[in-house]
């Protein structure tokens, strides 16, 4: 089974077309909803919305954002390498400096190459680490000793999905547990 996170942008434009099915739980039972019966069902929960519920809103609709979609066919499995990207490289290191150790929110850190472009140093796993913003503009274009500083930890390229394990800590998508196993987490697209 393959398994991918979209966008809610790009899950509607799947209903919508008929490529797949909404998997929603009520109790311990799994039901499955085309575009229509989703709708529906929407406007069944927007007076008794369960807990974490999203809603799109349009001019004449509300529709529930599906936490989970089926594909009803597809012609390849995703990628089963952990995409390296910024977000990815910060869920790794758990939003904390790998420097002075403190956490800070996504957007007040940066991606440091521990080996600077400037000498070399690859955008690779095993090369980048989190820095807050002081951190790294001490250490600079210089080697972490050179800089009087080191790394919490090593770098190393995650076995599981870093942004999908930091979600699943989150009620909203709890539900997905039901269709992961440990080795799936390191799916991402």
């Amino acid at each position: 089974m393959g398994l991918r996170v979209v966008t809610a942008r790009r899950a509607f434009v799947l209903l919508f077309k008929s490529d797949a099915e909404v998997i929603d739980v009520d109790g311990e039972i799994f039901l499955t909803f085309d575009f229509t019966a989703w709708v529906d069902r929407s406007r069944a929960r927007l007076y008794a919305p369960v807990d974490h519920d999203l809603f799109v809103r349009t001019p004449r609709l509300q529709v529930l954002v599906p936490k989970v979609i089926r594909l009803l066919e597809y012609d390849r499995l995703p990628r089963r390498e952990v995409k390296f990207n910024r977000r990815n490289i910060i869920a790794r290191d758990e939003y904390r400096c790998q420097y002075c150790g403190k956490r800070f929110s996504a957007s007040h850190l940066s991606i440091d190459h521990i080996i600077p472009k400037s000498r070399g140093g690859k955008s690779i796993w095993t090369n980048v680490a989190t820095a807050c913003n002081p951190c790294n503009t001490r250490k600079g274009g210089r080697l972490p000793w050179e800089a009087s500083m080191h790394l919490l930890r090593s770098p190393q390229m995650p076995r599981r999905n870093p942004t999908l394990t930091d979600k699943l800590r989150n009620r909203r998508y709890e539900m997905w547990n039901y269709f992961l196993r440990d080795g799936e987490l390191a799916i991402d697209g």
